[in-house]
């Protein structure tokens, strides 16, 4: 019987640049406790969902989704920068560590 060649691996929400990653992320505000909630598509682009429960207030959500993020990955907020996406659903975040990108994909995995 032959060999069924390697299934292709999902698109994932994240891209390595120099130093770290840059990830795309789609939040829900006041979604209850801070949470990562899968992978999905938004806009045709692979995003990781990510909740947290403060409002879409003045940053509010914006800060809550870095520490999460922080808290999720062992990095310290001065390493995750918002890139694009201040007052949209879909955002762009610049994480740098080394690494990092191996810590996402052990994420992703167990989602």
């Amino acid at each position: 019987m032959a060999r069924q060649p390697p299934a292709p691996t999902a698109p994932r929400p994240w891209k390595e640049v120099p130093g770290g990653v840059e990830l795309a992320v789609r939040l829900t505000p006041r979604g209850g406790r801070a949470a990562i909630d899968g992978l999905a598509e938004a806009g045709g682009q692979p995003v990781l969902r990510v909740r947290v429960s403060a409002p879409p207030v003045e940053g509010a959500a914006n800060a809550a989704l870095i520490a999460c993020l922080s808290d999720l990955l062992g990095l310290p907020r001065s390493a995750i920068t918002l890139l694009a996406g201040e007052r949209a659903r879909v955002k762009r975040l610049r994480l740098l560590a080394p690494g990092i990108a191996e810590r996402l994909e052990a994420i992703a995995a167990g989602l």
